[in-house]
């Protein structure tokens, strides 16, 4: 089990780093869990819903003896984030996040810093829900799901151990991956299926001559695209931040989708049929065996 920390600092207090500092509040691993934002009455908010101990509006106050900082903000906040750490930034103090695209982050850790601190550990919690904001924060949203990390050859193996610990405690599974291999995974996993959510909602949104058609939708349509009501801004961040993986597998999904068609326009019904029975059988087998 991890050691007790003194102090937590949590830069962007919202669904994620609301949830993490919730976990480890309520199991007792830090003394003083900080919150740190831009806006003064989510931290206020968070204050209330017992996610946080106290928060400050003032970067290098919030920062300050603090063992660890998890950087949970927008990836399109991160570059400008480092630059304002960078001069608070001590040897003792564990840097973390929580970013979708792990090359980008990590460009920008270099860039800031001129090199990736030994104790910046880069890491993705595979975690969340189409709500988003503090009140959407919770003890537990991270309890059988997995965290990836992705260290570099200069992560210093404390800072590796310290980060793996805590999302341990908060029931999460760890791996260890590259940031490349991260990005392409994730990008056909998890960016892809919400690029897809949203565009579908979008194209129906648009085609007004169906009326208003969201009131004929039942639970299919509902959860595919639950997680197209998920934070914008945080989705624009993404698209743009891991464009070249993104970008490649909607085009790959082009290609299925062509292939579809032409299975559809041609009444290939014993090829239709193959198609679904094999993906009914993959995602059966790889993913409901998990629940």
């Amino acid at each position: 089990m991890p050691k007790k920390l003194n102090k937590i600092t949590i830069v962007g207090v919202g669904l994620i780093g609301g949830s993490f500092a919730k976990g480890l509040k309520q199991l007792g691993y830090a003394n003083t869990i900080i919150g740190y934002g831009r806006h003064l009455e989510p931290l206020k908010q968070a204050v209330a819903l017992g996610v946080i101990d106290d928060y400050e509006m003032d970067l290098a106050t919030a920062v300050k003896g603090a063992d660890l900082v998890l950087m949970a903000v927008p990836l399109g906040a991160m570059p400008d984030l480092m630059m304002q750490i960078k001069p608070h930034l001590t040897a003792e103090m564990i840097l973390t996040d929580v970013g979708s695209a792990k090359t980008m982050v990590l460009s920008a850790v270099k860039k800031s810093f001129g090199e990736i601190p030994a104790q910046f550990v880069a890491g993705h919690p595979i975690a969340g829900k189409e709500k988003s904001g503090v009140e959407a924060a919770c003890a537990d949203l991270f309890q059988d799901h997995r965290v990836i990390l992705t260290p570099t050859s200069e992560t210093d193996s404390h800072a590796i151990k310290v980060v793996t610990e805590l999302w341990q405690v908060l029931g999460a599974e760890v791996s260890k991956m590259t940031p490349e291999y991260h990005d392409e995974v994730l990008a056909a996993t998890s960016h892809l299926p919400h690029l897809l959510a949203f565009g579908l909602v979008d194209l129906l949104n648009d085609h007004k001559e169906l009326g208003n058609v969201f009131q004929y939708t039942a639970g299919g349509f509902r959860d595919f695209t639950r997680i197209a009501s998920s934070d914008a801004t945080m989705w624009r961040d993404i698209a743009l931040t891991n464009s070249t993986a993104i970008s490649q597998w909607l085009k790959n999904y082009q290609a299925e989708l062509s292939h579809i068609i032409d299975l559809v326009d041609n009444h290939q019904g014993e090829a239709l049929y193959q198609l679904f029975d094999k993906a009914k059988k993959a995602r059966d087998t790889h993913i409901l065996k998990k629940v």
